[in-house]
């Protein structure tokens, strides 16, 4: 897999280009997503594979960082097959930041992130990338650290990836279950404040899967989210997974195994994002 970011002022874009044939599904369990060809990853849609997955701030505003990724892989020939050339099948996922009031990002913020990831420039997690204007605690009245995180971990011959985007409404969890930021138990949530938030993350693995087994991965991933984020999946996030499978692993990789990997390492990437 090859990742790269574009990092704007409080924004930013990160992309993953997964190697050829990558078979990928995906997830919403949030209230209010801002995604693109979602519908594309359901287990009963036609096209298995995904070429790209875009993650992003801006809101629906930043899911136009998807069409310069189109584009550098279109160049390359790259895509779905079709009579009239190759259509590249680029998933997008957006949180919402302060670029929504100014200049989101746009599809040359994509380009430029992808270009990144092909050129193998160093790829940085924290307050960079999609993570650059990510926060959270908003249900607290407060404004507490998001960004971007990553853990990894295997599960015999297989390894497997976690990325996230934290910018949720609710607290990040530690080990022990108690807030990683503020030092109290849970309590004295603000109603009606700070209602624009999202974790949106991706599961990498080299096992070979089926697209019915990756969407099965995604469920895992959310159930990451409800073990470091309180509360998650709630009205106002637009919480989701996507999974993807390369299948350079020929050896079979217990399933199930691989989904209770998946739930502690996206919880690690998710406390990776703030820490």
């Amino acid at each position: 897999m090859r990742l790269g970011n574009w990092t704007g002022d409080g924004t930013g874009v990160t992309v993953i280009l997964p190697p050829p044939g990558t078979v990928g599904s995906g997830e919403v369990r949030g209230g209010a997503p801002a995604t693109r060809e979602f519908d594309l990853l359901h287990p009963t849609r036609l096209v298995d594979r995904v070429d790209a997955v875009v993650l992003s701030g801006g809101s629906a505003f930043g899911l136009a960082a998807v069409d310069g990724v189109m584009q550098v892989l279109r160049e390359r020939g790259l895509g779905f097959p079709t009579a009239l050339g190759p259509v590249p099948i680029v998933v997008g996922m957006s949180i919402f930041d302060g670029s929504v009031a100014g200049i989101p990002p746009s599809a040359g913020s994509g380009r430029a992130a992808a270009l990144a990831a092909l050129d193998g420039e160093e790829f940085r997690t924290g307050s960079a990338g999609a993570g650059a204007g990510a926060r959270t605690g908003r249900w607290r009245g407060r404004s507490d650290p998001g960004g971007l995180g990553r853990a990894d971990g295997r599960v015999g011959p297989a390894l497997v990836t976690a990325l996230a985007v934290v910018n949720a409404w609710g607290d990040v969890l530690g080990e022990q279950g108690r807030p990683l930021f503020g030092g109290g138990p849970v309590e004295r949530p603000v109603a009606g404040f700070g209602r624009e938030n999202t974790t949106i993350a991706v599961v990498l693995t080299d096992a070979r899967l089926t697209k019915t087994d990756c969407h099965l991965l995604a469920q895992s991933g959310h159930t990451g989210f409800a073990r470091a984020l309180h509360p998650a999946h709630s009205r106002h996030d637009g919480d989701a997974v996507v999974a993807l499978a390369t299948g350079e692993v020929t050896e079979e990789v217990d399933l199930d195994l691989l989904r209770a990997a998946t739930t502690e390492v996206m919880a690690r990437a998710i406390r990776a994002a703030v820490s």
